[in-house]
């Protein structure tokens, strides 16, 4: 397969040299439209399957090559539902590969996120997607690994309610829990604008570790996030909560057991331990209403 791979782009390259040029210079195309440079070449020859857990190294970019998201994550990769699809691009990777694939943006948002086009995304154009594929398990090795994990942290459920009974009691935090459990400050109120499920937002947040240390932050990356508000799967779920309470210019600090942060496995890049909860300061920048 790996051989095959490498003929492909031969291949590719001399029967669209037309094409080759004038699109994207060093890329070659897949019959349904996909554009990819391949940049290193694993070891291993058996490329990913539909059903496979991946690990991989993702970074989405703009097709100027400003990159709006970046982080590791696992997840099992599906069927491609569409022509064009991303799983596309993860079932041509073995383990160790890295490349660069060229989609269409549109389709990514929509069909596959299920979302709105972010604002700095122009209609009908394309972005580009960089893929490190770190391994690939099966569903039974990634199921016997978890396992074997959960068993390692089963103790840390309760080593986390006290940690964070402590930190509540030292910082003499003087609200009450939401029924969730989540703890809710504001420190700069907004204009009157409240968050609706479907408005487009613009926020801005610092996200840190009970001891103050910075894990994530939009104002360090000076690149605020936006995201469509009670979209699935776009913010864990006590910012989806913490948010809904707020209001445009609003600023406000949160407090999130990880029953509503990463939980008991962590985060899939491993910033976050499992059991581990944390601190967000977040301001909504902007409230777009969809109409």
């Amino acid at each position: 397969m790996k051989k095959f791979f490498l003929i492909t782009l031969v291949l590719t390259f001399f029967f669209t040299s037309c094409d080759y040029f004038s699109k994207h210079t060093g890329f070659s195309k897949t019959e349904t439209g996909i554009y990819y440079k391949l940049h290193i070449i694993g070891e291993e020859v058996n490329p990913a399957k539909s059903g496979n857990y991946v690990t991989v190294d993702l970074n989405y970019k703009t097709i100027n090559d400003s990159s709006f998201f970046h982080e590791q994550r696992t997840f099992k990769i599906t069927k491609p539902d569409y022509k064009g699809s991303i799983d596309e691009c993860f079932l041509m990777l073995s383990k160790g590969d890295s490349s660069t694939f060229i989609i269409d943006a549109d389709n990514f948002f929509t069909k596959t996120l299920k979302t709105s086009l972010p604002q700095f995304i122009a209609n009908n154009s394309q972005m580009k997607v960089d893929i490190k594929m770190n391994d690939i398990r099966t569903e039974e090795q990634y199921t016997t690994d978890k396992e074997e994990f959960l068993k390692w942290i089963e103790d840390f459920g309760d080593y986390e309610k006290t940690i964070l009974k402590r930190f509540i009691d030292e910082q003499k935090v003087d609200v009450e829990p939401t029924k969730s459990g989540l703890y809710f400050f504001t420190v700069k109120k907004g204009d009157g604008k409240k968050v609706k499920k479907g408005d487009l937002i613009t926020i801005d947040y610092d996200g840190r570790f009970l001891n103050g240390k910075f894990f994530d932050s939009t104002k360090k990356r000076q690149q605020p996030f936006d995201f469509v508000y009670g979209s699935e799967l776009q913010v864990i779920p006590g910012l989806e909560e913490a948010i809904g309470m707020m209001e445009q210019g609003e600023k406000a600090v949160v407090i999130i057991p990880s029953s509503l942060a990463f939980g008991d496995n962590g985060s899939s890049t491993g910033i976050i331990p499992p059991f581990t909860s944390l601190i967000y300061e977040i301001e909504i920048i902007n409230v777009k209403t969809k109409k």
